[in-house]
């Protein structure tokens, strides 16, 4: 295809991906469904793409850019207490689900072992893309919330290791290491990977902090770009680079950045690229003609296995050594979404030419669509339904700042959305700090300097100047009162 004819259909391809989100968005339906169809739609009419190598290559970038967008919009004072529950999620619990899985697999389905265990490992991680683009339109408590983000951002890095294994196990390529030797190398690519993010995403805040760039635009690209690097230093060091990439960017999302909601944002505007493409090429990847009946009710078993009995128990295993209600557990085991990963997985396989692969491959597919629609439309009621949320839980205040090196202040604008308990508070209880004032506030787009009764209203944009040295207490003040109302934390922090 010529290039004008490229960026033409890609551009259409955009457009019509953003109509179809906001459509989803609207009808409940998650958005990557409805990419997958149009990715389907688009190799029946467009362009028959069958490069699984290709696919392969292009969708582990992809991953790469959504764990970063992750990473930035994840809110460590938030994760920090269910971290415990979410590694042993992304590591035992995965084992657990892989185990079970591989040996309905194996007994029940009829599958050989090898080919049994590709698909426990392949089927085995919640999808990052998938929580976080499902998850966060449903009013849940912080703790909930917190532990299913950080699972979906940890265990993709022990997933590709997994598959690899089992993709060279499937082809006979295996070396004689026995499985605590892969295992303790798997961990130790893990550690590495995470020790190494944190290092890169510590040097980085102190970077972006110091470099004085000409351009507020260029604060994102940096921020991104120094995550990305963390991926290709993993990868270059032989360890993870998943991990790596993601605890860089939970790093920098959480430090002291200039222009760090402008980072998340635009971070997130690249995650709903990399999202688009990935789940628009998968679904031209798939050959729905070459589905059987077989591979699709073996795909559906599969799937309503690990659903119904495999997560459920991985789930149990590791969260009952933390006290956590049976209704909360039973909530994070039904909000284990699986996406755009199994499918990515599934392609590694497919790439290398393992035996049964392009069937495994139609397998995944079919169980993600069919679970995907089960599940994420059904989060909300769920919820209600296990008594876990009753829908009014309080949604996270926005705020952006700007250094004003010359006066040696900050300007904060804060926006406060549907949701949070900043609405009906005066400006005088907002009890900010001596030197820090809301100097503006913007309604309707109609700007007034608000008087101390001035009440804060839903949609309404603060500006505030404060002391560079008493920022940190204004965002931790604003955040408080945005999830526990006017009398959060009612005696002023030192």
């Amino acid at each position: 295809m010529e290039l004008d004819q490229v960026l033409l259909l890609g551009s259409v391809v955009l457009l019509i991906a953003v109509v179809a989100a906001r459509l989803g968005a609207r009808l409940g339906l998650p958005s990557l469904i409805l990419f997958l169809g149009l990715g389907v739609a688009l190799s029946a009419l467009v362009y028959d793409f069958e490069d699984a190598n290709l696919a392969h290559t292009l969708g582990f970038a992809a991953l790469v850019l959504i764990l970063g967008e992750g990473g930035f919009t994840t809110r460590w004072s938030e994760i920090k207490s269910a971290l415990p529950a979410a590694i042993l999620l992304a590591t035992v619990g995965v084992g657990v689900s892989i185990a079970a899985v591989a040996a309905f697999a194996h007994l029940v389905l009829g599958l050989d072992l090898p080919t049994a265990m590709l698909l426990g490992a392949i089927t085995s991680p919640t999808d990052a893309a998938a929580v976080f683009s499902v998850l966060r339109r449903v009013p849940l408590p912080a703790r909930i919330r917190a532990i299913i983000e950080a699972e979906s951002g940890l265990n993709d890095a022990p997933i590709v290791l997994l598959v690899a294994t089992a993709t060279n196990w499937a082809l006979g390529t295996t070396g004689e290491e026995g499985p605590v030797i892969i295992a303790g190398s798997i961990l130790l690519e893990l550690l590495g990977g995470a020790l190494l993010g944190a290092v890169v995403g510590w040097v980085g805040v102190r970077a972006l902090r110091r470099i004085a760039l000409p351009a507020s635009g260029l604060y994102p690209l940096a921020g991104l770009g120094w995550a990305v690097m963390a991926y290709g230093l993993g990868g270059w060091l032989n360890l993870s680079g998943f991990a790596a990439v993601y605890v860089t960017a939970v790093v920098l999302g959480n430090g002291e950045l200039p222009h760090r909601h402008a980072t998340r944002s635009f971070a997130e505007g690249v995650g709903w690229i990399a999202q688009i493409g990935l789940f628009v090429m998968l679904g031209m990847l798939a050959e729905p003609q070459r589905e059987s009946w077989s591979t699709i009710l073996a795909g559906i078993s599969a799937g309503a296995f690990l659903t119904f009995v495999a997560r459920p128990l991985s789930v149990f295993v590791c969260l009952v050594w933390f006290r956590i209600p049976w209704r909360e557990q039973a909530f994070i085991s039904w909000a284990g979404l699986r996406g755009a990963v199994p499918i990515i997985m599934a392609t590694v396989p497919l790439a290398a030419g393992a035996p049964n692969a392009a069937g495994l491959f139609d397998m995944v597919f079919v169980f993600v669509v069919v679970f995907t629609l089960l599940q994420a439309p059904t989060l909300p009621w769920v919820a209600r339904l296990l008594k876990v949320s009753t829908g009014e839980d309080a949604t996270e205040v926005s705020i952006e700042f700007a250094p004003l090196d010359t006066i040696k202040a900050d300007m904060m604008q804060v926006h406060v959305p549907e949701g949070s308990r900043l609405h009906g508070v005066t400006i005088r209880e907002l009890r900010l700090p001596k030197n820090s004032v809301v100097s503006l506030v913007v309604r309707e787009n109609e700007p007034f300097t608000p008087k101390p009764d001035q009440i804060v209203r839903t949609g309404d944009d603060l500006l505030i100047v404060t002391n560079g040295n008493d920022r940190h207490k204004v965002e931790s003040r604003l955040r408080s009162i945005s999830q526990g109302g006017r009398l959060a934390r009612w005696v002023p922090e030192a």
